[in-house]
């Protein structure tokens, strides 16, 4: 399940942005699924299809109000909301390949492409948002210190060695 504060720490533009992306790049990647079946290489049909259903799952996942006539979409929807974003940057990632390995086309590159950002976008807000400008340098100079170290230091001069 998602921290409690996974959800609020996201920015908005963020949260919305990965969802824009997934939904946009979920109908292009159908449109461009179907454009690949037009062929008459089999692997690149199988690889046209495979992306048609990549497509699907993530514009259920995304936009549920884009396949409402389907009846498990809105359940698949909001179980898909519960999982961490970790586990849905995984799951992009990995669907949109297969399509890309099978038949490297423009039309497959681009269309699985867009479902693949939407993973790293969902990769991104798993890592959350960076440390403050004392975390880095102290980072930087090799000195991990905790919030208490930091409180202790404020009160007396740090040692020296």
């Amino acid at each position: 399940m998602n921290a409690p504060g996974q959800q609020e720490a996201i920015p908005w533009w963020q949260k919305y942005g990965a969802r824009g992306v997934g939904c946009g790049g979920g109908i292009i990647a159908l449109c461009l699924g179907v454009f690949n079946c037009i062929t008459v290489y089999p692997l690149c049909i199988v690889a046209g299809i495979w992306q048609m259903m990549a497509a699907f799952i993530v514009i259920s996942a995304e936009a549920p109000c884009c396949c409402m006539f389907v009846e498990f979409v809105q359940k698949y929807s909001n179980w898909v909301e519960t999982r961490p974003h970790w586990q849905k940057a995984a799951f992009y990632v990995i669907i949109s390949l297969p399509a890309i390995i099978m038949c490297p086309g423009l039309s497959t590159v681009f269309g699985s492409g867009l479902i693949f950002v939407t993973g790293v976008l969902y990769g991104l807000m798993a890592l959350g948002r960076k440390g403050s400008r004392d975390d880095m340098i102290a980072a930087a100079q090799g000195s991990v210190r905790s919030g208490k170290d930091i409180l202790v230091d404020a009160e007396q001069p740090p040692a020296s060695a």
